[in-house]
């Protein structure tokens, strides 16, 4: 559930950003799928530490 949640947060996160930059469609997209996947890798590692902890 982190990793989808980061995923989506990021990908927001990158949509919002390129829109500040004056981004056309395909900066927006490509924005939002670059920081989907970044912040899905972060949400994978914090999912391993919180596993890792609880165990």
């Amino acid at each position: 559930m982190i990793v989808i949640g980061a995923a989506i947060i990021g990908a927001i996160v990158g949509g919002m950003t390129a829109k500040k930059r004056n981004g056309n469609r395909k900066d927006i997209a490509q924005y939002a799928a670059g920081y989907g996947l970044a912040f899905m890798i972060l949400g994978m590692f914090a999912t391993i530490i919180i596993d890792r902890m609880a165990s």
